[in-house]
């Protein structure tokens, strides 16, 4: 059984989205060299979003991809089977400015496994990350660079995150999760 607080309602994921939007704006003067990658699956529609925000800010769209990080993650051995998505990256990542873009930063482990992801296509200028939501309990030494949400969150604790786009409504809530009986 899961009790489910609600963290942000559709409002207040599109206000953290427009101030992200305006943090990166202001962060990367040279528009023109910004690439914007979500990670598969969370990540992809916030990329989007993050994208149409952008391109009313600098007047002209920023190249948008999508990366799957399944086979680059350390812990693949123990997932069981993988259910790998698209990866498409339709322009050159090299000497770039690259924005990774996700939903909920947890331990840090899909972040590492999209850096090496990344990697593999070219080397950028720098890479920055922007998350949704980041609840802590870090396992490596990642920091997100824009963040809409901080929530501190038990690690029995999980963020849920729907969106419009797959169906649900625009939510964030904080389950927790009670051990079976």
């Amino acid at each position: 059984m899961a009790d489910e607080k609600l963290i942000l309602d559709a409002d207040a994921i599109q206000r953290g989205l427009t101030r992200i939007a305006h943090e990166i704006a202001e962060a990367n003067a040279d528009s023109a060299s910004v690439g914007l990658i979500g990670i598969q699956r969370g990540g992809v529609h916030l990329a989007e979003r993050l994208a149409k925000l952008l391109a009313g800010i600098w007047s002209h769209d920023a190249p948008l991809g999508v990366l799957d990080v399944s086979m680059h993650r350390d812990d693949i051995g123990q997932r069981g089977i993988v259910s790998v998505q698209p990866t498409e990256v339709p322009f050159d990542v090299e000497g770039k400015t690259i924005v990774l873009i996700d939903d909920v930063l947890f331990n840090g482990r899909t972040v590492r496994a999209a850096l090496d992801a990344v990697h593999h296509l070219g080397r950028p200028r720098r890479i920055q990350l922007a998350v949704l939501v980041d609840r802590g309990h870090r396992e490596l030494p990642i920091k997100p660079d824009f963040v809409g949400k901080n929530v501190p969150t038990a690690l029995d604790e999980r963020i849920e995150v729907s969106l419009s786009e797959t169906g649900g409504d625009d939510t964030v809530t904080l389950q927790s999760i009670s051990p079976n009986k």
